[in-house]
């Protein structure tokens, strides 16, 4: 396969020097992997840092700034960043409010991130901790015991973002985030595997003319394989497996998300059939946002979340962000 790259060792030190000159209203210190906003900490307000394996952005570095996380600690391509950036990134953002960790539920984030909190709380820092475990397509994966956090993560960030940005403390921004997880539901479809840069070829094999039904975002095996589907096809299936299990009585956020290589016409096409599929079940939606979030490198396909909200959790979205993969009203 080829790649824009220089060497597969250098792929995540080299994108975090592009990022720190795409970016000054960052701090971004390569060696330790950390990603800071450039005016934290922010006096009297609570900070998020959250983090997980390159492969994935925007998120989490791309979700760094005013509105949304404090810092996020980038590991190496599909693996967990350890104790110590999260500690350093932790110190670098508390202003004595409190810090909230937010995890994404796999093994290796789950007990980093559990490590780095008691780390933390050592050195005099409060830490609050809030796991997203919001994907309906399997119980148990490869590298998670239950269900796995995918394109709830953006939901979470955003709305506890714009709290801890208004001065809440940190025992309601903890309480929000923990509601916009458990409000969220998500379920993604893969039509090609990702490949990482060490291996240089697909990390799973996928025959033509087959999709993967409820793919997890490092390639997790789903529930089933079928022939390839249409794009009403693929949204009738997944918005489904969503509705079984979140059943909303208030209107949702609609997170359509590609995972890497689909093309937003694609994506665009793919949301008017979600759309469809929600008129038709008669589930009301507040917002809708399409695009590459929560990727897999170069993963072909998409992923549905859907958050039920309140009049409160819909303001805190349409709060003012600006990060470099998400921004608005400011």
């Amino acid at each position: 396969m080829k790649m824009l790259i220089n060497v597969p060792e250098t792929v995540v030190s080299d994108a975090l020097r592009g990022m720190a000159a795409a970016h000054p209203e960052l701090t971004v210190d390569v060696e330790n992997r950390v990603i800071v906003r450039r005016d934290a900490p922010v006096a009297g307000k609570v900070a998020l840092v959250s983090g997980g394996g390159s492969g994935h952005e925007p998120l989490h570095g791309g979700f760094v700034g005013p509105g949304m996380l404090s810092a996020a600690c980038p590991g190496e391509v599909f693996t967990s960043p350890v104790p110590d950036q999260m500690v350093r990134a932790a110190a670098a953002v508390d202003s004595g409010a409190g810090v909230l960790f937010v995890v994404k539920n796999y093994t290796g984030d789950v007990l980093n991130f559990d490590m780095a909190a008691e780390l933390a709380e050592d050195e005099g820092i409060q830490v609050a901790r809030v796991l997203v475990d919001d994907d309906v397509a399997v119980t148990d994966s490869l590298y998670t015991a239950g269900r796995r956090g995918t394109g709830a993560t953006l939901f979470v960030e955003k709305i506890a973002g714009a709290a801890a940005e208004e001065g809440q403390p940190l025992e309601r921004v903890e309480a929000i985030a923990r509601q916009v997880n458990d409000s969220s539901r998500s379920f993604g479809v893969a039509l090609a595997a990702c490949t990482t840069p060490a291996k240089g070829s697909p990390t799973f094999d996928l025959p033509p003319g087959e999709l993967e039904l409820g793919i997890g975002i490092h390639g997790e095996p789903g529930r089933e394989r079928r022939a390839m589907m249409t794009s009403g096809e693929v949204a009738d299936f997944a918005v489904h497996a969503v509705l079984e299990d979140l059943e909303p009585r208030n209107p949702v956020l609609v997170l359509v998300n590609g995972l890497g290589a689909t093309p937003l016409l694609e994506l665009y096409g793919f949301n008017a059939e979600v759309q469809r599929v929600l008129s038709e079940r008669g589930v009301a939606v507040a917002r809708t946002l399409v695009g590459n979030y929560v990727t897999s490198l170069d993963m072909a396909g998409a992923s549905v979340t859907l958050c039920q909200v309140d009049e409160e959790l819909l303001r805190l979205w349409d709060a003012p962000v600006h990060t470099p993969g998400l921004r608005w009203g400011m």
